[in-house]
């Protein structure tokens, strides 16, 4: 069972639903894969300038203590973010979460259109989430959204923030507050774990870790049933089988289709780098691997400080590769989550596909081995 089902289950004041789906039907068993021509509606159009979207949140200080949470309070109550509507018009911009923009978020990734972290901040990654929105139900795709899109996104009447209650099971850890970065000392412990409870809820629940902050100011989360306000993503896809991938370098983007060639999921994508870029063509998944080790090698993939010895690093969301590893035929490559899912498509990866843990977690019950998955 994933983070994402498992947490759910225990909101409250929020009645859960089946999570929408923006394309009719699922596609069943075919005997061969044929990859799609292009993407559903035809070729996406070039994503827009998207408003700004401030500095990337900051590496954790691996040696820091949760921090208290951060002063300021966002300037909206849950209820607003649940009520929020689209009225037309541009999305607000600027740094600070705006209720509107978050209500967004939560709608976009329950269809299955990953915005990456919920953070209430309009950027490239949810103008990339509305144009597979948008490709999924033939409209015009250009990044902005319209009342068409919008209306079918708040079909779903779930309201997207609500209460969790923090259990004796939730604090079990283990939380290792001073963990370090040097894969040297990563990987002499026993697993590469959160830190603290509140970076465990911000990464179950899909948030960026300050907002969480922000929305509890003065709580304390490591306190058996302290109620904490927090997105509801809604279950991970499981209703749909895809069997076809587009990694779309320029857009940083992945694209799932199904057996039909419709659009079923999309994530935003850390992929590859100038130094170390991703293979191209199209290569095949071989295997899953859940809860995932990984395996340093220095002479065969990249050096970290002085490192150059063999490195077994334990397994954990903190892990290089996060929790999940889907292998590819081409060797050393594949798709896996991060420790840092505020970064994605905001740093480089060392070749591979870079998802958040959530995002990669949900592929990986998606995808059998043979799945065709095309660099572009």
């Amino acid at each position: 069972m994933t983070f994402r089902s498992a947490a759910l289950a225990a909101l409250i004041s929020t009645t859960l639903a089946t999570p929408l789906i923006l394309m009719p039907g699922t596609a069943g068993a075919q005997d061969e894969l044929v990859p799609p021509e292009e993407i559903p509606a035809g070729e996406p159009a070039p994503i827009a300038e998207p408003a700004p979207v401030g500095e990337p949140a900051p590496v954790l200080d691996p040696a820091a203590a949760e921090a208290p949470a951060p002063p300021e309070t966002v300037s909206f109550t849950p209820d607003e973010a649940n009520l929020a509507e689209f009225t037309g018009g541009e999305l607000p911009g600027g740094k600070k979460a705006d209720p509107l923009v978050l209500k967004l978020q939560v709608l976009l990734d329950r269809a299955g259109y990953s915005p990456g972290v919920i953070d209430g901040i309009m950027g490239d990654n949810v103008a990339k989430a509305i144009v597979a929105a948008e490709a999924a139900i033939g409209a015009p795709q250009d990044g902005v959204l319209d009342e068409a899109v919008w209306q079918g996104l708040v079909a779903s009447q779930d309201a997207v923030l609500g209460l969790y209650t923090i259990t004796p099971e939730d604090l079990a850890g283990p939380f290792i507050p001073d963990l370090p970065s040097d894969y040297g000392e990563l990987a002499k412990l026993d697993r590469s774990a959160f830190r603290t409870p509140r970076e465990m809820f911000a990464e179950r629940f899909h948030m960026d870790e300050t907002l969480l902050a922000r929305l509890n100011p003065g709580i304390d989360f490591g306190a058996p049933g302290s109620q904490i306000v927090v997105a509801n993503p809604g279950a991970s896809r499981s209703d749909v089988a895809v069997t076809y991938i587009i990694a779309d370098k320029t857009r940083k983007q992945l694209l799932g289709y199904d057996a039909a060639n419709r659009l079923v999921v999309s994530y935003p994508a850390t992929i590859g780098s100038d130094e170390l870029p991703s293979p191209s063509g199209v290569h095949k998944v071989n295997a899953v691997a859940w809860d995932a080790a990984y395996y340093y090698r220095p002479a065969v993939n990249f050096q970290q400080g002085n490192t150059k010895r063999k490195l077994t690093i334990p397994p954990g969301p903190n892990n290089p590769i996060g929790t999940t590893w889907i292998d590819l035929s081409e060797p050393t490559y594949g798709i896996h989550g991060t420790p840092e899912p505020s970064r994605i498509d905001k740093t480089n990866s060392h070749g591979c596909i870079r998802l958040t843990n959530w995002d990669a977690e949900e592929l990986a019950g998606l995808v059998e081995k043979g799945v065709p998955v095309e660099f572009r």
